[in-house]
């Protein structure tokens, strides 16, 4: 019951972490480029360096350029240089790839240690808004930068997928995506490599065994609304609409005509699902408890228990059709009973 009471106490008093998204397709929202999300690794630093090139202008010059593109450390790209010839982008490439090699070493010895911890992230751009979870062994690391620049790259691959889907929206599409399938997703459009790449290098780097549990999207069309809501969030630093938490939830909504409160209503009809936990949508129809407890629409409306949630949308004039939610390390105890 305390995140009820989290959750109800965050509305009332409208402060705090509790940040929420909106309504996708009635905000425009700036579109993003794969090069403000991805950015350099950093070191690893199992890197042996020899004797530097020379003590030239030049030399310094070009370990200073390469140091700056990359982030490696100035050890490693001594190295690289070293290696390369003084080749700036064959020294580059030599990076990257020493990297990825300590990362993929570095994931097998650790594959197989339980990943209960991590985030949720919501990224929303025009009609289009994704969930994605990244797990990781402990909260420590998942406040680290590097970890939620991976769930960053997750996400930002999962909505380039999402939008590379061609479909005639007539009505709302959503899917979802297997820890596989979300492996498979290319970086982005101007990098090569998989997310499995980039889980790779984020292993070797934080030490932890990490994981790319799942991804759902949700498109709609004109005349339907995507609500949001995610509980202990914090805002991607680099990606302004990307926001990270423990817990997130969308809802697709549809509505007769364009209404002002949309925002906040959405707002509060994710909180509920984080909230209540709802199995289905269910109807207008169902009674309240029994076996009506799991469906959205029958339980009590969790800012208003004297009410249905049903009771609350009807008075707004919104049909409820659809939701995800999306709970970080749910279904972990189950696997390890099992």
């Amino acid at each position: 019951m305390s995140l009820l009471r989290s959750l109800r106490l965050c509305l009332v008093a409208r402060t705090g972490s509790c940040s929420v998204r909106g309504f996708g397709p009635s905000t425009d929202l700036p579109s993003f480029k794969a090069g403000s999300l991805l950015q350099s690794p950093q070191p690893w630093h199992t890197f042996h360096a020899g004797p530097w090139l020379s003590s030239s202008a030049s030399s310094k010059e070009l370990l200073m350029k390469l140091r700056r593109k990359t982030g490696y450390s100035f050890v490693n790209c001594k190295k690289a240089l070293e290696t390369c010839g003084g080749n700036l982008k064959q020294a580059e490439s030599w990076l990257h790839e020493q990297a990825q090699k300590e990362g993929w070493s570095k994931a097998a010895k650790l594959h197989g240690r339980k990943t209960k911890e991590g985030l949720i992230g919501l990224l929303q751009e025009g009609n289009t808004t994704v969930l994605v979870e990244v797990n990781c062994e402990t909260d420590f690391v998942s406040r680290n930068i590097k970890f939620q620049q991976l769930v960053q790259q997750v996400a930002f691959g999962t909505m380039l997928h999402c939008q590379s889907l061609k479909d005639q929206l007539s009505t709302y599409s959503k899917g979802f995506l297997n820890s596989s399938e979300l492996s498979e997703l290319p970086i982005g459009p101007e990098r090569e490599g998989s997310l499995k790449d980039q889980l790779a290098l984020a292993i070797g780097k934080l030490g932890e065994n990490m994981t790319l549990k799942r991804a759902a999207w949700v498109k709609v069309p004109t005349g339907f609304y995507v609500g949001s809501y995610v509980h202990g969030a914090t805002h991607s630093p680099s990606l302004h609409n990307l926001v990270l938490g423990k817990y997130g939830a969308v809802v697709i909504c549809e509505t007769s005509e364009p209404k002002a409160n949309l925002e906040d209503l959405g707002r509060r009809l994710g909180q509920h699902v984080v909230g209540m936990a709802p199995l289905s949508v269910g109807s207008l129809d169902d009674e309240p408890g029994g076996e009506a407890e799991t469906k959205m629409l029958a339980q009590p409306y969790l800012l208003d228990p004297s009410i249905t949630l049903g009771q609350y949308v009807q008075a707004q004039g919104v049909s409820v059709i659809d939701f995800v939610r999306f709970e970080c390390g749910e279904g972990e105890e189950e696997a390890e009973a099992d």
